[in-house]
């Protein structure tokens, strides 16, 4: 690798809408999990019983926190990428082949969003019930359109700070 300064991933303008936000909720969630685990292996260990609900309340906060973990990833532009490729690429193609995987990110949580409602309406509509602990599955799913949606929207954020940073840098 050389000591050349990268150009593609230059620093750029912060978001608008704070990401601690994100960090927030996601700490919030890892708190939660936190929480019923130890209760529940202190309740196991002492009474040899275990809480029914933990199991089915902990995937679901993991995947809450997966989703605000990628809102605040998007926003600050640290989302996992491979840049094995991309750094070796001219200025020029590396820009292009990021807005390409942004606009496609964006597509992707818009179409996951758009699913997702249609999957919250169903469980709202049937009045489905959770397998676990037989709750009305709604609260899980409507959380999928929800942060789909916040990701959409930083993405779109992330594309305008790039978009802005990219006509800067040709402008001077």
């Amino acid at each position: 690798m050389s000591d050349e300064p990268d150009t593609t991933h230059p620093t750029e303008e912060a978001p608008r809408v704070p990401v601690r936000i994100e960090e927030f909720f996601a700490a919030l969630a890892m708190a939660l999990i936190c929480c019923i685990t130890f209760a529940n292996v202190l309740v196991r260990y002492f009474t040899d019983v275990s809480f029914a609900f933990t199991e089915e309340f902990s995937i679901f906060l993991m995947v809450v926190l997966t989703f605000f973990g990628a809102a605040a990833a998007f926003a600050r532009n640290s989302h996992i990428r491979m840049t094995f490729v991309t750094d070796r690429l001219p200025v020029r193609l590396a820009r292009l082949l990021e807005y390409v995987v942004l606009v496609l990110g964006a597509l992707m949580f818009a179409i996951m969003a758009w699913y997702g409602t249609f999957l919250f309406w169903d469980d709202w509509q049937f009045d489905t019930t959770s397998p676990g602990i037989g709750i009305a599955q709604w609260i899980y799913t409507i959380w999928l359109p929800l942060l789909s949606a916040v990701i959409f929207l930083r993405i779109v954020g992330r594309l305008i700070r790039f978009s802005r940073q990219v006509a800067d840098r040709s402008a001077s």
